[in-house]
């Protein structure tokens, strides 16, 4: 990824809290996982829109059009650290509500989803 990286602290939301604000089916809030195809098909959670790191150059001008900078979007990958750079990079462009999934996937699989398939 490129661009400026903001120093901001990062919000984390747990996988937890994450399946709570999934059942209420908040059509306000944003969801991002930026794993890798591949990985997608292994495990995923439906309602995430997947933007892969690894394409970052294909749809990093495409944000301002795919996403409101003032929603609440929750960021997810297998663990937590790709997501984390992600939310930086969202941040710096301005978005004002943005969350990392504590722990990603493997996380959610462990604790909230044991059907989620861990890899």
């Amino acid at each position: 990824m490129t661009g400026n990286i903001s120093g901001q602290p990062i919000t984390p939301i747990s996988v937890e809290e994450l399946a709570q604000r999934l059942v209420t089916n908040d059509a306000n809030i944003q969801l991002i996982d930026v794993r890798e195809p591949q990985e997608l098909a292994l495990a995923k959670i439906n309602g995430f829109m997947n933007l892969p790191l690894s394409e970052f150059t294909q749809w990093s001008e495409q944000i301002p059009t795919l996403l409101n900078p003032d929603a609440e979007t929750l960021v997810l990958c297998h663990h937590g650290m790709r997501s984390a750079q992600m939310c930086q990079w969202l941040m710096a462009q301005g978005f004002t509500n943005v969350k990392n999934i504590v722990g990603g996937i493997d996380a959610y699989s462990l604790l909230v989803d044991r059907s989620i398939p861990q890899y």
